[in-house]
């Protein structure tokens, strides 16, 4: 499976869903970024004042905010190949470049043998 990164501009938190005036963007991608963990596909996220290293360390990032600076984020990577900057992949766009289908954007994934796949035997 490909691996994807968003790499985002700072927040007061990992996810900018906090205080007063929450971006309705931000919600919708920790929406899909939760669905998709449920049904087995990690995308990293990365958020500058809560994770400054990964800029540093990930060589990709790192030179693009050394020559774009954090204005063009978010970024995405893809397979470490900065593929979107400046917003979030579209839902239809998580479907495509990670080749999944596109119930994994809203269902979680069950067990081979119908069940849900929390350990505690309940739907999640």
């Amino acid at each position: 499976m490909k691996k994807m990164a968003i790499y985002e501009p700072a927040m007061c938190c990992e996810t900018g869903i906090c205080g007063v005036g929450v971006d309705p963007e931000l919600i919708r991608i920790s929406t899909v970024l939760n669905a998709l963990k449920k049904n087995g596909v990690g995308v990293d996220r990365f958020n500058l004042s809560n994770a400054p290293m990964a800029f540093v360390n990930n060589q990709t990032i790192n030179k693009y905010i050394n020559e774009k600076g954090s204005d063009g984020l978010p970024a995405v990577l893809l397979d470490d190949e900065i593929i979107i900057t400046g917003r979030y992949p579209a839902n239809a766009e998580f479907v495509d470049l990670l080749g999944i289908p596109e119930s994994y954007l809203s269902e979680p994934k069950t067990d081979k043998d119908g069940g849900c796949c929390c350990s505690d035997g309940q739907c999640c």
